[in-house]
Formats: structure tokens, sequence, C-alpha cells
């Protein structure tokens, strides 16, 4: 199974390429008659202090369900209350302040609640941890017994998968942690991260079941710059970087290993024109 899709979906700028030109649009019903999964993205935001939790409320859920077909898939991302280790520093001199929710199963199981009216539509649940340096947690290790300890206690009816933004995070132990705990490796294209085909091409045996790819730049604010947030036009072409993509699409493929493409505005200037890219390279 290979799934390609966006980062969200609601840009008017994306009329006339995804969305008729007209006012009133319902964007997500629109956007599923041309694509099969998207990312949830705005549920992640979820951690407000002192200690407020925002949880999917239950009339954009149905909404959701309701606006999509049977066989459409999303990718959602784990509220960031459960996956960050501390809360944001605004003034970096400023004590770190611990998140009492992290990697906390009850939060987690509330979740899981909220999500019910969409449960048929569900591809994934993904963990995104942001870079955790030596403040927040001691390497690798540690996180790696602190997360395990969490996905014993909580429910496998999902497909859940792990984001990493720590470079010196992708070693061999944490891709053994993966496969023993039937996760789904998130390859990040983008930030601050190797690229994806140097880790991949270093760690494929260890990928059995499912695999995420999120292509992102390297710049968000430089690339909103230069399209003025306006998405409907490639402005940072990354041909030979798709032709690798397209690699590890077809490798992928003749393993049997369900696959989410998961393609961010930001990557070359407007995620459906750079779908129709992929596309055309993996026929």
């Amino acid at each position: 199974m290979l799934r390609i899709g966006t980062c969200s979906w609601k840009y008017d700028s994306w009329k006339g390429i995804v969305y008729p030109d007209k006012e009133e649009v319902n964007f997500l019903e629109e956007y599923s008659k041309h694509f099969n999964t998207v990312e949830v993205d705005q549920w992640f935001w979820s951690l407000f202090e002192p200690k407020k939790v925002l949880l999917p409320k239950e009339s954009d859920v149905k909404s959701y369900s309701e606006s999509v077909p049977d066989n459409f898939r999303f990718t959602i991302k784990i509220p960031n209350s459960i996956t960050i280790t501390h809360f944001y520093n605004k003034n970096k001199t400023e004590e770190l302040k611990p998140n009492p929710f992290f990697l906390k199963t009850d939060l987690f199981e509330k979740f899981l609640e909220t999500l019910k009216p969409i449960k048929k539509n569900i591809g994934m649940l993904m963990f995104q941890f942001e870079y955790l340096n030596k403040q927040k947690i001691s390497g690798l290790t540690e996180f790696l017994d602190r997360f395990e300890s969490f996905i014993e206690s909580i429910e496998k009816k999902y497909v859940y998968g792990v984001e990493i933004r720590n470079p010196n995070f992708l070693q061999k132990p944490f891709f053994e942690f993966l496969e023993r705990n039937k996760l789904a490796i998130i390859f990040l294209q983008g930030y601050y991260m190797p690229p994806i085909w140097e880790v991949f091409n270093e760690y494929k045996d260890h990928i059995k079941s499912t695999a995420v790819i999120r292509l992102h730049g390297p710049d968000r604010s430089g690339i909103e710059k230069k399209t003025g947030n306006i998405w409907n036009t490639i402005v940072e072409p990354k041909d030979d970087e798709l032709d690798k993509v397209a690699e590890i699409i077809h490798y992928l493929k003749t393993k049997k290993v369900d696959t989410y493409v998961n393609v961010n505005n930001h990557y070359e200037g407007s995620a459906p024109l750079t779908i129709n890219k992929i596309n055309t390279l993996i026929k």
C-alpha cells in the first residue's frame, strides 16, 4: 500500500490546483477527491501553561470523518502535551519547566477516546519528539527506556509511528527498538536531520511493515518569504532529492511495506505540485 498526501489541507492558494475556485468550499471533502491520505497537524499543539491541555473537539473529529470516504486515511500527530519533556521556553535563559503530562498513559487514553468517530479512517498515529538536548533527557538510552515503558502500557489498536529530531539518536538500538515494538519509522527530510536516503540505506533491513516519509524543507521562514504564503508554485525545486525518494518508495513497495508520503508546502513551495512530480517518478 502506498499513500501520498499533504501535511494539512486548508489553503486558499490551492484553488485551481486542488480546489474549485468558489467561495464556499469543504476543503477536506474536495481534497479527498484528489488524495487518499492527509496529515493532521492541528491537534499536536495542545499544551498550555500552567497545566492546561486541549484535546480534539468532538465536532471537528466528526466533521473530518464525515468529509472523507471510507478508504481515506489520516496520519495524525499525537498531542505535544504527551511528547515534549518540558514546556517551550521563549526566553532561553529561563529555567526549563518539566511537562507533567510527558508520556502519561491516562492522557493518551483520553486522546484516543476523542478519536473514536474517526477510528475507521486512522492510518497511523505519529509520535513527534523535538530535539532532546542533555537538559531534557540524558541520551538515547534514557529516551528508549522511558518510551518503551510507555509503549508497553498503551493499547495496540492503532499503528504508531515515531519521529525523532536528534540525528545522534539514529543508531541501531533505536531501529531495533522500533522493530521490537512493531513501531513505524518516520523519516523526516528537513530541519537539521541527515538526508533520509542515507539513514534509509543504513537501516532499511529493520523496516518490516509500515514507514512514513515526511518531506519538509530546511528553511521554513525562507520559503515563506519567497512564496508570501501563497502555495501554488514550485519555488525551490528538489528534483535530485525526489529521485532518491522515488528509489526509497520503489524499494519499500518490493518489500510490501505500507508507506505514507506526507509532503509539506515548505518542501518546494506547493505540496500538491510536488506530489505530481513524485507520481510521475514512480509510474
